[in-house]
C-alpha cells in the first residue's frame, strides 16, 4: 500500500514527465478540468479533506485517493505520450476521463453510487480505454463490474460508440432490469430482441401483474412475446388483457391463480352490480386476513381501487344525490340489501365522496344490521381492514364515542392503543394523520388521555431520536400535549412552523399592501341566494362593488373593494346556471383574469355544497394562506388542500356547513383584516361562539379552527422536520 509520501513522490514524477511533453494549449484546458475534478472528488465529503474519506478504514481511503490522483494522472500521461493515439483522439480521451470523474461526482452526490466504487470505476475505465485503442470488444468488461460502474462507462462520451453492440446492449439491459426491477417491462418493450426476455417477464408478472396487463394487451411485438411466455401467471394476465371484460375480472387475479375462482364464473356476474360489489367485498376481506398473517395477495391494490370505484359509482353517488329526501326509506333504498361489512366499505373507501347525511345514514344501518352484537365484531368481520380510517371518520362525524361504547371497555382500550401503534410502518403519512385528526375530535377525556399516554410511552421507548418513527411520535406528542387545557405549549415554536394560533395581517398582503380574497360560488338552486346574501353583507360605505368584466360584457364576477382601512379586494364569481356550465366558465374566466393581472389571492373561500368542493380544490391558487371550506364535511378534504397550499391555515366543518355560520365567520374575518388586525383564531372562535343562537351554535361547534386542525398541523410540521417544506 502506497503511503502519502510515496503517493506525493509518484505524483511529482508524473508531473515532471508531463512537463517534458509538448501539450497544445487547448488540450491543457482539458487537463486543468481533470485536475479540478480530481480535487473536487477528494473534497466531496469535506472542503478541507486531503483524502477521499468513504469509510473508517484509513487504508481504504488512502488507496482510493491514490487511484483518483495518481492513476488518473497516469491515464492523462498515457494519452499524451502514446504516439499511436491521433491528435483528435487525444481530445476525445481527455474529455472522456473528465466526464467519467464528473459523472461519478454527480452520481455520488445523488446517492446513485457508493464512494467505495470509485476505485473500480477508475480501473475499469483505464481497462476500457486500452481495449478500445487496441480495437478489442468491451462487452466482456461489463460483466465484471457493478451496475453503477457500468452505467457510467456505457454512457461515457469516449466509450459510448464502442458499447453500441448487441452483446453490450444485452448485458446492460439485463443489469438495469436487475438493479431497477420496476423498469423491466418498459426496458424490454424497447429491447425485444434480448435473449432472456422470458425469464424477466415471468419475474415481472409476479412482482407487478397490473403493469404486465397493460403491456400484454398491445398488438405490437412485445405484446406477442408476453403472450407466448409459458408461465401460469403470465398466461392468466395475457388472457384477461385481451378480454373486453378483463379489467373487471383482473381484481380477482389472485383467486384465479390459486384456483378459488375461475374467469367464466366471474364473467357471468359482472353485469349484476350488487353481486359484483359483494364479491369484491368478500375478496377484500379475505385479502385483509391474509395480510394479517404476512401474506401479500397479487393485485391487492387493483382490487381496492375497483372496490372503491364501485362503492362510489353504484351506491354513494345515488344516496348522495338524494340528500334532500326526507323519507329515509327512499333516501337509502339502494343499500337495503347490503350487510354490515358491505356498508363498512362504503364508509372507509368513500371518505372523499360521501356526504354527511349519507355517512350518518350508513353508520346507523351498519349497527341496525348487527343488532345487539358488540361493535368490535364489525372490525373482526373485516379483519381490521382500514380500521384506522373507520375510527378517524367516526371521530370526525362525532360517532366515535358511540362506537366505543358499543364494545367492552377493555376491548375499547386495547383498540385505541393499537390505533396509535405502528404509524411509522407505512410509507405514507395517512395513518398518522388519521390519528392526529381523530384525537382532535374525541370528546371522551379518558380516551384522549389513553391515546396521549400511549404516544408518550412510545416516545420514551424510541432510541434513534432522528428516525422517521421518532419524528412522527414526537410531533404527535407535542400536538396532543398542546390540547391539554392546562398546557402553555406554543405549537408554532415547539414544532418550528408558521404561526398556528394567528395569521399576521402583513403575511396576507401582496407587494402593493393589498389582501386579495377569492370566493367560489356555484349555480345550483341555493347558489343564487347565498350570493345575494354575500352582496348584501358588503353593501355599505366601507365597500365598493364593481361588476366584472367591464366594458359592456355580461358580468361573470364581481370585485368588492374596501374604501377604508387595509386595502382588501374580494373577487367572487357569479353563480350562473350550472346546467349550462356557466358557473364553471365564470370561475375559469375569473382565474384567467387574476393570472393575467398577476393577482395572487391569499384568502380563499368555498361557498357551495360539498359536491362542488372538489371543483374548488382543483382551482385553488397555491398562494392561499387562509382557506375556508364552507360546505358540509369540508374537514375530510384537508389533505387535498395541503397538497396545493402546503402551509395554509384551514377552517372547515366536520359535518354540516351552515350559511348563517359562514356569513358570520366571513364577516368577522374580513372586518378584522380591514381594520389592520391579525387573525387571532382563539379570540375569533370565542367571539363567534358567543354570537350564535343555540341552533346555529350547534352547527358552529362542528367547524374546526386552524389551531385545532391537528391533521393539517401534523402534515406541515412533519414536512418541515423532514426538510420537505416549500
Amino acid at each position: 500500500m502506497m503511503n502519502m509520501v510515496a503517493m506525493a513522490g509518484y505524483g511529482q514524477f508524473l508531473s515532471y514527465e508531463m512537463s517534458l511533453l509538448k501539450v497544445p494549449q487547448m488540450r491543457k484546458l482539458f487537463h486543468d478540468k481533470i485536475d479540478n475534478s480530481q480535487k473536487a472528488i477528494i473534497r466531496l465529503n469535506n472542503p478541507s479533506d486531503t483524502l477521499f474519506t468513504v469509510s473508517g478504514d484509513t487504508d481504504i481511503n488512502l488507496q482510493l485517493t491514490q487511484l483518483v490522483q495518481n492513476d488518473v494522472d497516469a491515464m492523462q500521461f498515457f494519452v499524451e505520450s502514446d504516439s499511436s493515439i491521433s491528435e483528435s483522439d487525444k481530445y476525445k480521451w481527455l474529455r472522456g476521463i473528465n466526464e467519467m470523474l464528473t459523472d461519478f461526482i454527480s452520481a455520488y452526490q445523488y446517492r446513485r453510487i457508493k464512494g467505495i466504487m470509485l476505485g473500480e470505476l477508475i480501473m475499469a475505465y483505464d481497462t476500457a480505454m486500452h481495449l478500445v485503442i487496441q480495437e478489442q470488444p468491451l462487452a466482456g468488461l461489463l460483466e465484471q463490474n457493478e451496475f453503477e460502474v457500468d452505467n457510467i462507462l456505457a454512457g461515457n462520451y469516449a466509450l459510448r460508440s464502442s458499447f453500441n453492440t448487441p452483446e453490450a446492449e444485452n448485458i446492460m439491459v439485463f443489469k438495469t432490469c436487475q438493479h431497477y426491477p420496476n423498469l423491466t417491462l418498459k426496458l424490454l418493450s424497447a429491447h425485444t430482441h434480448v435473449p432472456y426476455a422470458d425469464s424477466l417477464i415471468k419475474a415481472a408478472a409476479y412482482r407487478n401483474p397490473e403493469e404486465l396487463f397493460n403491456y400484454a394487451a398491445s398488438p405490437d411485438t412485445f405484446g406477442k412475446i408476453i403472450r407466448s411466455v409459458d408461465d401460469p401467471m403470465v398466461k392468466i394476465v395475457s388472457k384477461l388483457a385481451n378480454m373486453s371484460s378483463g379489467r373487471f375480472i383482473f381484481p380477482f387475479l389472485n383467486e384465479i391463480y390459486i384456483g378459488r375462482l375461475n374467469i367464466d364464473s366471474i364473467n357471468k356476474i359482472i353485469g349484476n352490480e350488487n353481486i359484483y360489489y359483494k364479491l369484491l367485498v368478500k375478496t377484500e376481506i379475505d385479502f385483509a386476513g391474509r395480510v394479517l398473517h404476512g401474506d401479500t395477495p397479487y393485485a391487492r391494490n387493483v382490487l381496492a381501487q375497483k372496490l372503491k370505484a364501485k362503492a362510489v359509482e353504484i351506491y354513494i353517488n345515488e344516496i348522495n344525490a338524494l340528500h334532500d329526501e326526507t323519507n329515509e326509506a327512499i333516501h337509502f333504498k339502494k343499500i337495503d340489501g347490503l350487510t354490515a361489512p358491505e356498508l363498512y366499505y362504503l364508509c372507509v373507501l368513500g371518505e372523499e365522496d360521501i356526504y354527511t347525511s349519507s355517512y350518518l345514514g350508513i353508520y346507523k344501518r351498519m349497527f341496525d344490521r348487527l343488532s345487539n352484537v358488540k361493535s368490535d365484531s364489525l372490525l373482526k368481520m373485516v379483519n381490521y381492514d382500514y380500521y384506522r380510517k373507520f375510527i378517524k371518520m367516526a371521530a370526525a362525524y362525532n360517532n366515535l364515542d358511540d362506537f366505543l361504547r358499543r364494545m367492552d371497555k377493555s376491548v375499547a382500550i386495547q383498540l385505541m392503543k393499537t390505533f396509535v401503534n405502528g404509524l411509522d410502518q407505512s410509507n405514507s403519512l395517512e395513518d398518522a394523520v388519521d390519528v392526529a385528526d381523530s384525537y382532535g375530535s374525541i370528546n371522551d377525556k379518558s380516551i384522549r388521555k389513553l391515546i396521549s399516554n400511549e404516544v408518550q410511552n412510545i416516545c420514551d421507548g424510541i432510541e434513534q431520536t432522528h428516525s422517521r418513527k421518532a419524528v412522527i411520535y414526537n410531533l404527535l406528542n407535542i400536538i396532543f400535549g398542546s390540547m391539554d387545557s392546562t398546557s402553555k405549549t406554543n405549537l408554532s415554536d415547539s414544532l418550528k412552523i408558521s404561526p398556528v394560533y394567528f395569521m399576521p395581517n402583513k403575511l396576507l398582503q401582496d407587494s402593493l399592501g393589498r389582501i386579495v380574497v377569492l370566493q367560489f360560488f356555484y349555480g345550483d338552486k341555493d347558489g343564487d341566494n347565498i350570493f345575494k346574501a354575500f352582496r348584501y353583507q358588503f353593501s355599505n360605505r366601507n365597500w365598493k362593488i364593481t361588476e366584472m368584466p367591464e366594458k359592456g360584457e355580461k358580468s361573470e364576477w364581481i370585485e368588492v373593494a374596501s374604501t377604508k382601512g387595509t386595502p382588501i379586494i374580494i373577487y367572487a364569481n357569479r353563480p350562473l346556471d350550472e346546467t349550462k356550465d356557466l358557473d364553471a366558465q365564470a370561475q375559469a374566466h375569473l382565474l384567467n383574469y387574476l393570472s393575467l393581472k398577476n393577482i395572487n389571492p391569499t384568502v380563499v373561500i368555498h361557498r357551495g355544497h360539498s359536491y362542488y368542493l372538489n371543483s374548488t380544490i382543483k382551482q385553488l391558487p397555491s398562494s392561499g394562506k387562509v382557506i375556508l371550506l364552507g360546505s358540509c364535511g369540508g374537514y375530510h378534504s384537508l389533505n387535498e388542500v395541503l397538497k396545493i397550499c402546503p402551509e395554509a391555515q384551514i377552517i372547515a366543518s366536520k359535518q354540516v356547513g351552515t350559511g348563517a355560520v359562514n356569513i358570520a365567520m366571513i364577516d368577522l374575518i374580513i372586518e378584522t383584516l380591514r381594520q389592520g388586525k391579525d387573525l387571532n383564531w382563539p379570540y375569533i372562535w370565542k367571539t363567534l361562539n358567543n354570537s350564535f343562537d343555540p341552533n346555529d351554535k350547534d352547527r358552529f361547534e362542528d367547524y374546526v379552527p386552524p389551531h385545532k386542525n391537528l391533521g393539517a398541523i401534523f402534515i406541515i410540521a412533519y414536512n418541515k422536520a423532514m426538510g420537505n417544506s416549500n
